[in-house]
């Protein structure tokens, strides 16, 4: 209950911000940064990533936009530099439902040779239907775990070089949703979330954001154990007006949307709590935790599971390790069955 006062009341944590802080708000005291920082967001054509893109590239930070359509990337581009004509954006392609994409992005980006201080794993997508990714994957879990998984996975030595190299602390933020604490431990299933058994979107995109989260627990504990200068969050941006909320129109009535849409947070509000934690020195050494509001705070009890969180790494890793083992023999094959010219 008292969570919901100040939630409603806009009142500050103890970071001084709260649910009505804005991303240009939270980052306003950002002389303290240091020069030439990256950062890569990825789904950041449109909403919550596009504002986080904006709001960065205006404190000085190189940006790399991760992009499915590029037209719009074009699009976030040209007014991110239309309101900073010095900001540095670089646009890249990506299908984070698409493994061979990730890879491809992943070459393209290091070929580039810049450093990466932080790496925000934003893109998400809702579906009420079942869908499923060119892997045969469950196009929700695909999108929003897999391929982030993917992503993190190859950029993390470039990370951890940067970090060490520049001696400015790495940090990756993974945006996950207060809808992670609906799933029932007896609901996450690795194997039924591959194959969507059952498939209901609204539970699909919860788990998606459940496993998003223990990633964060896992990774972390991993970083620390290799003393790695480089940490990782979760965010949880709150109930946001953007495409995703969209994709719920037909579930509930105009007049209900109305008053729901009264609690909702602006775009700006929304991209708060990701970049306060890219950018703020109060963030520096936390790893492994859930944030809401720009500030610490609680997830579901599944979420904090160290075992489940270790499960599911060995899970996608050994899944990663077999689907790419797959396309790479298959590609190797390609070349031999082409006929002699």
């Amino acid at each position: 209950m008292k969570e919901t006062i100040r939630y409603l009341a806009g009142i500050a944590g103890p970071s001084g911000f709260g649910s009505n802080s804005t991303a240009e708000q939270v980052t306003q005291d950002c002389s303290f940064l240091p020069p030439n920082l990256t950062a890569l967001i990825t789904g950041a054509t449109s909403g919550i990533g596009a504002e986080t893109a904006r709001v960065l590239a205006k404190r000085g930070v190189r940006v790399v936009v991760g992009a499915r359509d590029l037209k719009k990337g074009c699009e976030v581009r040209e007014k991110i530099q239309k309101e900073s004509p010095n900001a540095e954006i670089i646009l890249l392609e990506i299908d984070l439902s698409s493994l061979a994409s990730v890879q491809r992005f992943c070459s393209e980006f290091l070929a580039l040779e810049l450093p990466l201080n932080i790496l925000i794993n934003n893109a998400g997508v809702y579906s009420q239907n079942i869908e499923f990714s060119e892997e045969k994957i469950e196009m929700t879990f695909a999108t929003n775990y897999l391929g982030h998984f993917l992503l993190t996975k190859m950029l993390l030595e470039k990370m951890i070089d940067t970090a060490n190299k520049t001696g400015i602390q790495g940090r990756i933020i993974n945006v996950s949703s207060v809808i992670h604490s609906w799933v029932k431990r007896t609901c996450f299933c690795f194997k039924d979330m591959l194959n969507g058994k059952s498939y209901n979107g609204t539970r699909a995109y919860a788990q998606s954001k459940l496993a998003m989260i223990l990633h964060v627990k896992e990774m972390a504990r991993q970083l620390k154990a290799r003393n790695a200068r480089v940490t990782i969050n979760a965010v949880h941006p709150g109930i946001v007006r953007t495409g995703i909320i969209k994709a719920h129109k037909g579930l509930i009535t105009d007049s209900l949307y109305f008053i729901a849409s009264k609690l909702l947070k602006s775009i700006s509000q929304g991209a708060s709590t990701t970049c306060y934690v890219a950018l703020s020195r109060k963030t520096e050494e936390v790893s492994g935790k859930y944030f809401a509001d720009c500030n610490e705070s609680y997830c579901s009890s599944l979420a904090n599971d160290e075992s489940e969180a270790k499960k599911l790494w060995n899970n996608t890793n050994t899944l990663l390790h077999k689907r790419l083992r797959q396309a790479a023999i298959g590609s190797s094959s390609s070349l031999f069955s082409r006929p002699c010219i």
